[in-house]
């Protein structure tokens, strides 16, 4: 049985940190090999990537996710006791209560919500020196998604949670005193889900019996029970983090139209184009760079032993540009989706596998529908300029927006 390959060095913390999109692929080249040993936060871990490991990770049942992730990134982007930790039947029922969110119907009417909301701002951008298009995102995003969820939100909140919800995905992967923030800022938004949890099963709030805040929050365990109280408020921002993370996406699609103008005409010809185009952005730009799992049994793959316990980490970024899947990987050619060479374990994005049975993010669909609805903003409904700004994205950053958040300027009606 041969030996899984080793990185150079003891420990790979610091080299993943320093380069989290691009680390494994490369090791992984250099190697000759889809994956590789080496310790991170001095753990052993096995590093995966492309489509043959990452079917590997998905499909037989041979990874379990409790204990993967850090415990810093359980306390600021995922919470404690959600769905992302959960695996067997336990994770099956949970995910169906999030299934159920996503239906067609559903979809379509938070797509509604966050186009009024857009049109809605077009006179305040008309009127002010300049607008910066992440923090407008976030905002409108955060106002969509409590509205479709059935979860109140006055006015004078929306600034507050959208930075309480910004900073459990953007400050979740640093260190010092902004991953300190997001700890506070999760502990602060779980107190506010508690309570709308509370008021919902105690009657002092009524919500629509399909929205997101109804189910989760009369949802059952198996055993018949309901879901603990702070397990539910963490899954409601389950719901919300996720819909205001896509910001992130939409912000990339508008920095892909600066950088490819053509793509810009070719949407405003003809709309069946924003499917492929939004998809390429997914595909290209760097957003999720990695997930993790234990190894649940000891097996074997392609004579390779993965002992019980040990940490393994799913390559994204690099299965999603692998060379052996895609020509050209590193260009913007959104055409490639009209034929697309891809499956559900080398077009992963957020993550691989069958909906259902799979940790694959059922929200992928709510990421789909909005870029195609801000996009289409952005390309039919307003013209602006882009002043001289830093549209430089770095891959250092987790998230990676560029750095002035797209300035737009002498925003007007097309």
């Amino acid at each position: 049985m041969p030996d899984i390959p080793q990185a150079k060095g003891f420990d790979s913390t610091l080299a993943l940190l320093q380069d989290p999109y691009g680390y494994i692929s490369k090791t992984c080249h250099a190697l000759r090999s889809d994956l590789f040993e080496t310790r991170v936060l001095m753990q052993r871990t096995i590093c995966l990537t492309g489509p043959a490991t990452a079917r590997v990770f998905y499909e037989h049942g041979n990874f379990t996710r409790e204990g993967a992730m850090p415990k810093r990134i359980q306390k600021t982007l995922l919470g404690q006791g959600g769905v992302q930790g959960l695996d067997g039947k336990t994770h099956r029922h949970r995910k169906q209560m999030f299934m159920e969110l996503m239906g067609e119907g559903r979809i379509a009417a938070l797509q509604a919500i966050s186009s009024r909301l857009l049109k809605e701002q077009v006179a305040r951008w008309e009127n002010a020196p300049e607008v910066v298009l992440y923090d407008e995102v976030r905002t409108i995003l955060t106002k969509a998604v409590c509205e479709w969820s059935g979860v109140p939100l006055p006015d004078a909140e929306v600034a507050l949670r959208t930075a309480q919800l910004t900073a459990l995905f953007q400050d979740a992967g640093t260190v010092g005193w902004r991953h300190w923030r997001a700890r506070a800022a999760r502990a602060r938004a779980e107190h506010w889900a508690v309570e709308i949890i509370r008021d919902l099963r105690e009657g002092r709030l009524l919500a629509d019996r399909n929205s997101a805040a109804y189910i989760i929050a009369m949802w059952r365990n198996l055993d018949g029970e309901l879901l603990p109280v702070k397990v539910a408020a963490v899954e409601i921002l389950n719901v919300l983090r996720p819909t205001v993370a896509v910001s992130v996406f939409i912000v990339q699609a508008a920095h892909a139209l600066q950088q490819n103008p053509t793509w810009a005409q070719r949407l405003r010809q003809d709309d069946e184009n924003l499917e492929i185009f939004v998809q390429e952005v997914r595909r290209l730009y760097r957003f999720f760079p990695l997930v993790a799992a234990r190894v649940k049994q000891d097996f074997e793959w392609q004579g390779y032993r993965f002992p019980k316990g040990t940490r393994v980490l799913l390559d994204l970024y690099g299965t999603n540009t692998d060379p052996r899947t895609w020509k050209a990987p590193d260009a913007f050619l959104p055409d490639r989706f009209r034929a697309a060479p891809h499956d559900p374990f080398n077009f992963i994005p957020q993550g691989g596998g069958a909906y259902h049975e799979n940790h694959r993010c059922p929200g992928e669909w709510i990421a789909i529908s909005q870029m195609k609805t801000f996009c289409d903003f952005l390309v039919n409904t307003i013209t602006y300029d882009l002043p001289q700004q830093a549209l430089e994205i770095s891959p250092q950053d987790l998230p990676p927006v560029p750095k002035d958040g797209i300035v737009l300027r002498n925003v007007s009606r097309s």
